[in-house]
């Protein structure tokens, strides 16, 4: 239930990055003024959803890897339970850390672009790298956290039916 819930935040970031775009690309062609503050805004909201929802996903994985490696131990499981585990976050620690890394450019970036220390291409470059690198993080992030939730969910079905856990 949580990572579906962390996986919204990420698709509301998605869109708030989208929405930003969209105003830049109004305020760059001669647009409103008074829009890039909004843009400003967006971004920000976007760029903070995005990393809140990529660092969770990741402290959740490492949470539940901690329960699972706990039950694994403590009720003489599979071990490969664990193993299981550590390959969540080795499928998803590089995707999500590299998303976080080239939201946090792009802001950077912008600013850089209002000052005139950056040229604009550089702005919308990262734009359409941190939308691509986005989309990969989430794509990965759902199955990840889908592949994980049924993990728990067996190995909750199996401690109940060994009389391990109290219904």
């Amino acid at each position: 239930m949580m990572g579906r819930a962390l996986l919204v935040v990420g698709a509301v970031a998605t869109l708030g990055l989208v929405a930003a775009a969209v105003l830049g690309y109004l305020v760059a062609g001669g647009g409103h003024p008074e829009l890039f503050r909004f843009h400003l805004l967006v971004a920000l909201a976007a760029a903070l959803l995005l990393l809140f929802s990529h660092c969770w996903i990741l402290f959740y994985l490492i949470g539940t890897g901690k329960a699972i490696r706990e039950a694994v131990a403590e009720y003489r499981l599979d071990p490969n339970l664990v193993a299981e585990t550590r390959r969540f976050k080795q499928l998803s620690s590089g995707p999500l850390t590299f998303a976080m890394l080239v939201a946090m450019a792009l802001f950077v970036v912008g600013g850089g672009v209002y000052t005139g220390a950056v040229p604009v291409w550089v702005h919308h470059t990262l734009f359409w790298a941190a939308l691509v690198t986005q989309a990969f993080a989430m794509r990965r992030e759902a199955r990840v956290l889908a592949a994980n939730e049924r993990l728990m969910a067996s190995i909750n079905r199996l401690l109940e039916t060994e009389g391990a856990v109290q219904a």
